[in-house]
Protein backbone atom coordinates (compact mmCIF):
# COMPACT_ATOMS: atom_id res chain seq x y z
CA UNK A 1 0.00 0.00 0.00
CA UNK A 2 1.29 3.87 -0.74
CA UNK A 3 2.05 6.03 1.62
CA UNK A 4 -0.71 7.82 0.59
CA UNK A 5 -3.31 5.57 0.27
CA UNK A 6 -2.35 4.62 3.53
CA UNK A 7 -2.31 8.28 4.82
CA UNK A 8 -6.03 8.36 3.79
CA UNK A 9 -6.92 4.83 4.83
CA UNK A 10 -5.98 6.26 8.33
CA UNK A 11 -7.93 9.62 7.89
CA UNK A 12 -11.30 7.97 6.85
CA UNK A 13 -10.49 5.27 10.24
CA UNK A 14 -10.24 8.08 12.27
CA UNK A 15 -12.99 10.48 10.58
CA UNK A 16 -15.30 7.41 11.02
CA UNK A 17 -14.19 6.19 14.36
CA UNK A 18 -14.28 9.61 15.59
CA UNK A 19 -17.90 9.82 14.48
CA UNK A 20 -19.26 6.77 16.00
CA UNK A 21 -17.81 8.03 18.87
CA UNK A 22 -19.76 11.21 18.87
CA UNK A 23 -22.50 9.15 18.31
CA UNK A 24 -22.30 7.17 20.96
CA UNK A 25 -21.64 10.09 23.21
CA UNK A 26 -24.95 11.91 22.27
CA UNK A 27 -28.25 11.15 22.12
CA UNK A 28 -28.97 11.28 18.25
CA UNK A 29 -32.90 11.22 19.08
CA UNK A 30 -34.30 14.22 18.56
CA UNK A 31 -36.52 15.54 21.81
CA UNK A 32 -39.87 16.25 20.77
CA UNK A 33 -40.98 19.73 22.12
CA UNK A 34 -44.30 20.68 22.38
CA UNK A 35 -46.32 24.30 21.88
CA UNK A 36 -45.07 26.08 25.82
CA UNK A 37 -41.41 24.51 25.34
CA UNK A 38 -41.19 26.46 21.63
CA UNK A 39 -42.94 29.58 23.55
CA UNK A 40 -40.59 29.13 26.75
CA UNK A 41 -37.24 28.30 24.10
CA UNK A 42 -38.09 31.70 21.71
CA UNK A 43 -39.06 33.99 24.94
CA UNK A 44 -35.34 33.13 26.77
CA UNK A 45 -33.07 32.47 23.57
CA UNK A 46 -31.98 35.67 23.46
CA UNK A 47 -32.08 36.33 27.10
CA UNK A 48 -31.05 34.38 29.43
CA UNK A 49 -31.53 36.28 32.62
CA UNK A 50 -35.03 37.06 32.06
CA UNK A 51 -37.08 36.18 35.04
CA UNK A 52 -39.15 33.29 34.82
CA UNK A 53 -41.96 34.92 36.28
CA UNK A 54 -41.91 37.32 33.37
CA UNK A 55 -41.92 33.92 31.19
CA UNK A 56 -44.66 32.47 32.86
CA UNK A 57 -46.92 35.56 32.72
CA UNK A 58 -46.41 35.70 28.63
CA UNK A 59 -47.29 31.96 28.77
CA UNK A 60 -49.89 32.02 31.17
CA UNK A 61 -48.74 29.33 33.81
CA UNK A 62 -47.50 29.63 36.80
CA UNK A 63 -43.62 30.36 37.44
CA UNK A 64 -43.00 27.00 38.73
CA UNK A 65 -44.10 25.41 35.40
CA UNK A 66 -41.84 27.29 33.93
CA UNK A 67 -39.26 26.24 36.46
CA UNK A 68 -40.08 22.49 35.71
CA UNK A 69 -40.03 23.27 32.21
CA UNK A 70 -36.49 24.75 31.82
CA UNK A 71 -35.48 21.84 34.38
CA UNK A 72 -36.68 19.01 32.06
CA UNK A 73 -35.21 20.77 28.67
CA UNK A 74 -31.57 21.05 30.09
CA UNK A 75 -32.06 17.61 31.35
CA UNK A 76 -32.59 16.26 27.51
CA UNK A 77 -30.03 18.69 26.72
CA UNK A 78 -32.02 20.81 24.50
CA UNK A 79 -31.07 23.79 26.56
CA UNK A 80 -26.71 23.56 27.02
CA UNK A 81 -26.48 26.34 29.43
CA UNK A 82 -26.71 29.55 29.62
CA UNK A 83 -23.99 32.71 28.48
CA UNK A 84 -22.87 36.31 28.52
CA UNK A 85 -21.91 37.49 25.32
CA UNK A 86 -19.09 39.75 25.61
CA UNK A 87 -17.82 42.03 23.22
CA UNK A 88 -14.66 40.74 21.81
CA UNK A 89 -13.23 44.59 20.83
CA UNK A 90 -14.14 46.07 24.10
CA UNK A 91 -12.06 43.08 25.62
CA UNK A 92 -9.15 43.91 23.92
CA UNK A 93 -9.43 41.50 20.82
CA UNK A 94 -10.13 43.64 17.57
CA UNK A 95 -9.52 39.82 15.41
CA UNK A 96 -11.25 37.59 14.45
CA UNK A 97 -9.98 34.62 12.05
CA UNK A 98 -11.29 31.15 10.96
CA UNK A 99 -8.25 29.37 10.20
CA UNK A 100 -8.71 25.96 7.79
CA UNK A 101 -6.05 23.83 9.23
CA UNK A 102 -4.16 20.62 7.51
CA UNK A 103 -2.42 18.03 9.91
CA UNK A 104 0.45 16.37 8.73
CA UNK A 105 -0.08 12.88 9.62
CA UNK A 106 -4.62 12.54 9.87
CA UNK A 107 -3.53 10.40 12.97
CA UNK A 108 -3.23 13.83 14.94
CA UNK A 109 -6.84 14.57 15.70
CA UNK A 110 -7.13 14.22 18.55
CA UNK A 111 -3.86 15.27 20.11
CA UNK A 112 -3.96 18.35 18.02
CA UNK A 113 -7.90 19.08 19.70
CA UNK A 114 -6.79 18.52 23.01
CA UNK A 115 -4.04 20.81 22.27
CA UNK A 116 -5.93 23.41 20.96
CA UNK A 117 -8.06 23.40 23.85
CA UNK A 118 -5.25 24.64 25.70
CA UNK A 119 -4.62 27.94 23.39
CA UNK A 120 -7.37 30.59 24.72
CA UNK A 121 -7.53 32.70 21.66
CA UNK A 122 -9.44 29.36 19.90
CA UNK A 123 -12.59 29.83 20.93
CA UNK A 124 -14.17 27.13 17.98
CA UNK A 125 -12.66 23.83 16.66
CA UNK A 126 -14.43 21.78 13.80
CA UNK A 127 -13.56 18.52 12.31
CA UNK A 128 -15.18 19.05 8.74
CA UNK A 129 -15.62 17.22 5.28
CA UNK A 130 -13.78 19.02 2.51
CA UNK A 131 -10.34 20.64 1.95
CA UNK A 132 -9.59 21.36 5.82
CA UNK A 133 -8.88 18.64 8.72
CA UNK A 134 -10.13 21.08 11.25
CA UNK A 135 -11.61 24.22 10.94
CA UNK A 136 -10.98 26.94 14.00
CA UNK A 137 -12.21 30.24 14.87
CA UNK A 138 -9.75 32.36 16.70
CA UNK A 139 -9.38 35.95 18.24
CA UNK A 140 -6.28 38.08 18.71
CA UNK A 141 -5.70 41.25 19.82
CA UNK A 142 -4.66 42.44 16.49
CA UNK A 143 -2.82 40.94 13.39
CA UNK A 144 0.71 40.69 15.03
CA UNK A 145 -0.87 38.31 17.85
CA UNK A 146 -2.65 36.68 15.43
CA UNK A 147 0.72 35.60 13.51
CA UNK A 148 2.63 35.16 16.96
CA UNK A 149 -0.44 32.49 17.69
CA UNK A 150 0.01 30.67 14.46
CA UNK A 151 3.94 30.31 14.52
CA UNK A 152 4.30 29.89 18.25
CA UNK A 153 1.17 27.91 19.22
CA UNK A 154 -0.39 26.71 16.55
CA UNK A 155 2.23 25.31 13.85
CA UNK A 156 4.46 23.23 17.25
CA UNK A 157 1.44 21.03 16.84
CA UNK A 158 2.39 19.53 13.78
CA UNK A 159 0.62 21.18 11.42
CA UNK A 160 0.93 20.72 7.87
CA UNK A 161 -0.36 24.03 6.76
CA UNK A 162 -3.08 26.50 7.17
CA UNK A 163 -5.37 29.14 5.52
CA UNK A 164 -6.50 32.08 7.48
CA UNK A 165 -9.96 34.18 6.92
CA UNK A 166 -9.65 37.41 8.86
CA UNK A 167 -13.28 38.18 9.38
CA UNK A 168 -13.66 42.41 8.82
CA UNK A 169 -16.97 42.54 10.54
CA UNK A 170 -19.87 39.78 12.10
CA UNK A 171 -23.10 41.36 9.89
CA UNK A 172 -25.04 39.29 12.18
CA UNK A 173 -25.37 36.14 14.50
CA UNK A 174 -28.93 34.51 15.25
CA UNK A 175 -30.70 31.93 16.68
CA UNK A 176 -32.24 28.46 15.35
CA UNK A 177 -35.23 28.86 14.92
CA UNK A 178 -37.63 26.81 17.20
CA UNK A 179 -40.72 25.75 14.78
CA UNK A 180 -42.69 22.94 14.79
Amino acid sequence: MSKKTYSLFCLLKNQLSLMLQIQKNTNMAQFELDDLDRKILNLIVDDARRPFLEVARECNVSGAAIHQRIQKLTNAGVIKGSEFILDSEKIGYETCAYMGIYLKNPEQFTVVTKELMKIPEVVECHYTTGQYDLFIKIYAKNNQHLLNIIHNKLQPLGLSRTETLISFKETFKRHLPIND
